[in-house]
């Protein structure tokens, strides 16, 4: 029989490190707050629904208070089984199965991890032969760096981990490694260079970019051992690759350097993720501090799972990642439902959406024109959005969700058209690869044929 856990002052001590009150931390676990002040006071031990509900949001919380072991199983086994395509599973009865048959959650767990891979194997493949690029050995240097850095979950630890130790002022660090710092009037000049000795900046740079720029220059000389060790281990073969590889290394480094982890994940969860509020905080643009909340996924100090992009005026996604189970299409445009479409054409005002995707899965996201200014009339401005999204379940951690209905009507939102297996959208550019269609000339509709 085992043994009733009683964990009140790691229970405090969690919701205190998460920066929750009772309310709010009650509301994360979906229990009343009476109960969970007895939970804290030692007064009731942990059940197999709380501690479910622990896997759930702070899997690696639970791993100090019951194993490492048992909890990551219970935690990957409550994922796994998370999945829409499988009928809902009561809590209580996930802890009972990974605690009284470990060999069965071992499979089930693998099992998923196996779907998962799969799906996004074929999904790759799919896109690559309907978009005419030859599959996934015909990847482009940029698209391979691009995978890369999902396929490591969009976070470095011994860079983000280092980066943190040496963070502070980056132009005095940068002098202090013998580098000076100029500024470049021709508005022709590019936006860095470097000789060795002097780093000349485009003098008619944001304050944010410039002090990015310096962070990047600093973690090139401060981190080149290590980068290049990342660099040798990365399964990539074009040298244009390994190249580029480099320069994405430290342009993370660069943004855990301004923004260090422990500090820009707590202001973070103070202000419930308000990009403007981050953004005076740390001294950084708005698209910086998205991008630095899709990597706060620090074994054991996670930060919310958010999905980021960046989408030109044309369509095209020129920036990805995704910690939730939303994922992005490598070739071709993304769905013309979602809203960051919208948001491009609609400079610094913040558009907010709750939808969902064909899995059943639901989300609520952020979306913001940005104009970066090109310095003069000839020359146009650059015109992109950013999205931010997180799955519904994390709205009230994130201040936009107030705005969207997260219990309402959602968008029916897919990857991209040609793999949305809905059959109703009337949004379609194309029907999907594995479908078949109907081409009826007595019946037209928006789209002219039938998905069947």
């Amino acid at each position: 029989m085992k043994q009733r856990l009683y964990a009140g002052q790691q229970l405090r001590t969690l919701r205190r490190i998460a920066g929750l009150n009772q309310r709010a931390m009650a509301a994360r676990l979906g229990l009343s707050v009476s109960y969970l002040s007895q939970l804290e006071g030692d007064e009731r031990p942990l059940t197999a629904a709380v501690t479910a509900a622990l896997a759930q949001h702070f899997p690696a919380a639970l791993a100090g208070i019951e194993g490492e072991a048992p909890a990551r199983r219970l935690a990957a086994l409550a994922h796994a089984l998370a999945d829409p395509a499988v009928a809902p599973m009561p809590a209580d009865e996930i802890a009972r199965l990974a605690e009284e048959r470990p060999d069965l959650a071992d499979r089930l767990i693998a099992l998923h991890a196996a779907k998962r891979a799969t799906e996004e194997r074929v999904a790759l493949a799919e896109e690559a032969m309907t978009a005419g690029v030859g599959g996934v050995g015909g990847r482009l240097p940029w698209e391979a760096v691009r995978d890369w850095f999902h396929d490591a979950g969009n976070y470095v630890d011994g860079l983000d981990r280092a980066a943190e130790a040496l963070a502070g002022d980056p132009a005095a660090t940068l002098r202090g490694h013998g580098v000076a710092i100029a500024a470049d009037n021709d508005e022709d000049a590019p936006l860095a260079r470097f000789d060795g000795a002097t780093l000349t900046l485009n003098a008619a740079l944001p304050v944010e970019s410039r002090n990015f720029l310096i962070a990047h220059r600093l973690a090139a000389i401060a981190f080149a051992e290590p980068i290049a060790a990342i660099v040798a281990a990365a399964p990539l073969t074009q040298p244009q690759a390994r190249r580029l590889l480099s320069i994405g290394l430290a342009n993370y480094a660069a943004g855990a350097l301004v923004m260090p982890y422990r500090a820009f994940r707590a202001e973070a969860r103070r202000v419930r993720h308000d990009i403007d509020r981050l953004s005076r905080r740390f001294g950084v643009s708005f698209e910086q501090a998205c991008h630095r909340l899709s990597t706060l996924q620090r074994p054991g100090e996670e930060g919310i799972p958010f999905y980021f992009c960046r989408v030109d005026m044309a369509g095209n996604i020129t920036k990805r990642h995704s910690a939730t189970r939303l994922q992005f299409a490598r070739f071709g445009g993304a769905c013309p439902l979602w809203h960051v479409h919208e948001a491009v054409a609609i400079p610094d005002r913040i558009l907010v959406q709750h939808a969902e995707t064909p899995d059943g899965v639901r989300y609520v996201s952020m979306a913001k024109g940005l104009v970066k200014p090109s310095g003069r009339f000839a020359r146009a401005p650059r015109r992109y959005a950013v999205a931010l999204g997180c799955e519904a379940t994390h709205a009230a951690d994130f201040v936009y969700a107030d705005a969207a209905d997260a219990r309402g009507a959602a968008t029916p939102i897919g990857i991209s058209c040609r793999l949305c297996p809905r059959t109703d959208c009337d949004q379609r550019a194309f029907p999907p690869t594995d479908r078949a269609i109907a081409v009826e000339g007595e019946v037209r509709g928006v789209v002219p044929y039938r998905v069947v």
